[in-house]
């Protein structure tokens, strides 16, 4: 039984609208012995010990992800392309490690077009009917390399003020988030692929190929 000190379906003017006598002392002790009140729920303290140990066990994890990231950081620095990558907005020194790894021998790919579809940001048409112009990832793709340049995009349209120009412009040029944020990470890949092809850091004016 719920009492409401202030009135209301359970409280005093509740009580006595249906003629309970004392109304207002019932309320009165009811107040009182919800307050003496502790209720112990079946297993609280196994349930307690339970979270108390899983959170231990969570700031383990993320402190030897942590340490793993530290290392990752330390042998992509020793990488010949490092600093080129680094210099990049987007890039950092884990998601430019990552990049390394998914990619492997950039000889592989001999254009940036040909890394641009490996990585799944070139993309491709989806016409049908009277309709016309509508682009969409590819199906097959690495999704490594993938992962790379859609967060590079979407970093970016955050921190660089150009780049978010950018997609806001292909927003207003009708197309849906998605659709504007696969253009700017292909936009990035031909800038990643011009900045590896001469071996130089990135300068905010730097010429690239044209983006999709």
């Amino acid at each position: 039984f719920v009492v409401c000190e202030t009135g209301g379906w359970g409280g005093g003017t509740w009580l006595r609208n249906r003629k309970v006598r004392g109304a207002e002392d019932l309320v009165a002790a009811a107040l009182e012995a919800a307050e003496r009140q502790h209720t112990v729920v079946l297993g609280e303290k196994i349930t307690a010990q339970v979270i108390h140990t899983l959170a231990k066990e969570v700031m383990g994890l993320n402190e030897q992800i942590t340490e793993i990231d530290k290392l990752i950081a330390a042998r992509f620095r020793e990488h010949e392309l490092a600093e080129v990558m680094s210099s990049m907005p987007g890039i950092g020194l884990l998601l430019g490690a990552e990049f390394l790894a998914a990619a492997g021998d950039m000889s592989r790919y001999g254009t940036a077009d040909r890394l641009a579809s490996l990585a799944g940001v070139a993309p491709v048409p989806r016409d049908s009917g009277n309709v016309s112009g509508n682009l969409r990832r590819p199906r097959c793709y690495h999704r490594g390399l993938q992962r790379v340049f859609h967060t590079s995009a979407l970093i970016t349209i955050r921190s660089c003020e150009a780049l978010r120009r950018f997609y806001e412009r292909k927003r207003a040029e009708g197309k849906r988030h998605t659709q504007a944020v696969l253009a700017l990470a292909r936009r990035r890949v031909n800038v990643l692929w011009a900045l590896i092809r001469d071996g130089r850091c990135h300068q905010s004016e730097l010429p690239v190929t044209a983006a999709a």
